[in-house]
């Protein structure tokens, strides 16, 4: 606390997060900031039987796109040659008239020699749509058709290629995504990440998603 002694204190109640930038002086200062974010924006913890748990943590579409930004930002620092990227597909269309088809922007798009995969983040308390008339669970019909349509259209020469994953955030739920299809000659994956890991085995969990369908 020396350090800090001439540092006056704010009230955290009044920083505008989104007015804060960062520049050459003070971007070392960024992670650092942005822990403090999180802490004070929603990170709760309590401690049961000698177990942290989170009381609160972001909502669920922030922590969707953090999820969509770590996959994305792991990806660029350890496999760079695989220029991982968002990116844009193009309607692959006979008479060429898009006027009023929706933008197609993947959240993570990696290529390798000729290859690409396609990887759609999904982060859902329940990672499986369940049929009550039935009594049966499936996989999200549109989250579903969304990949298949990307990747698709991506492959415009019908190559093979392509692949797509649909990449779902584990939950504690019993049935968890973890298939493999070939769908008109591409192959469709629907995945689980296991984030309540240590690093080591985070890291495996996504090295071997990368060699499967750039590598093999």
């Amino acid at each position: 606390m020396l350090y800090f002694s001439n540092v006056d204190e704010i009230n955290y109640r009044r920083i505008h997060w989104s007015r804060i930038k960062y520049h050459r002086n003070n971007a070392t200062y960024r992670l650092l900031i942005n822990i403090c974010y999180l802490v004070i924006e929603g990170l709760l913890l309590t401690e049961q039987e000698g177990n942290r748990k989170l009381a609160r943590f972001l909502d669920s579409q922030k922590m969707h796109q953090l999820f969509e930004k770590f996959l994305l930002e792991y990806y660029r620092k350890h496999f760079p040659q695989f220029h991982a990227s968002p990116s844009h597909i193009a309607w692959n269309v006979d008479d060429g008239i898009i006027d009023f088809l929706p933008l197609m922007k993947t959240d993570t798009t990696l290529q390798y020699e000729g290859k690409t995969v396609i990887i759609d983040t999904k982060y859902y308390a329940h990672t499986m749509q369940r049929n009550s008339y039935y009594d049966s669970k499936s996989f999200h019909s549109h989250n579903l058709y969304q990949i298949f349509t990307y990747v698709k259209n991506e492959d415009r020469t019908n190559s093979g290629n392509v692949s797509g994953v649909l990449l779902y955030a584990k939950t504690d739920e019993e049935i968890v995504p973890d298939n493999e299809f070939l769908l008109s000659g591409n192959r469709i994956a629907v995945k689980t990440l296991d984030m309540n890991m240590d690093f080591p085995d985070i890291e495996e969990q996504l090295n071997g998603l990368a060699e499967r369908f750039l590598l093999n």
